[in-house]
């Protein structure tokens, strides 16, 4: 299947685990285990291509470790997307997507910020936000929000530096509650 396909796909069978019967009922249905498996999928895709984007942050301009920026980090205001719905302990896979959908929303547009830091990446850059966007408008269309801002080239390096490590462990935990799903 194209990779344009794909997406549909898994638009379209997220669309039904969403909005068609309960969850329970779909945890032994084909249909939803192929959703679950392509998602498992597309998400290991893309945590790789966030990981190659990462290395080149460290690689330009020597951001590395995020304990040595937490105090520019609060600065600039830069957040981890919740998923608490999606964690074993508080699991409620309705409330899970949703909170997958809107962080892969907040993270295509922080993206922006990436691809202005690396131009010489800007297409993996453009990649990864077609595939964000991709796998989020296929589940429901709504507008990317606003852009991060910053006051200087420092705090834009540092803010593509935390947009990828926050887009990282978000999608660790999208992918473990997806594999939780793919168990049921």
């Amino acid at each position: 299947v194209p990779s344009g396909g794909l997406a549909l796909l898994l638009g379209a069978l997220l669309w039904r685990a969403l909005d068609g019967a309960p969850l329970a009922e779909l945890s032994g249905d084909q249909d939803f285990q192929l959703f679950l498996h392509k998602s498992l999928e597309f998400t290991r895709k893309i945590k790789g291509d966030v990981a190659v984007l990462q290395q080149a942050v460290c690689d330009t301009f020597q951001l590395c470790k995020e304990e040595e920026l937490l105090l520019v980090r609060q600065d600039l205001g830069i957040t981890q997307t919740p998923l608490e719905q999606c964690h074993s302990r508080t699991f409620q896979a309705d409330a899970c997507f949703s909170q997958i959908r809107a962080g892969l929303r907040a993270y295509h547009g922080s993206l922006t910020a990436v691809l202005e830091l690396l131009p010489g990446q800007a297409g993996l850059v453009e990649t990864l936000q077609l595939d964000t966007a991709n796998l989020s408008s296929n589940i429901q269309q709504q507008d990317w929000g606003s852009l991060p801002a910053f006051s200087s080239h420092f705090h834009h390096q540092v803010g593509g530096f935390f947009i990828l490590a926050n887009f990282q462990r978000f999608l660790e935990t999208a992918y473990r509650a997806l594999r939780h799903l793919a168990h049921l």
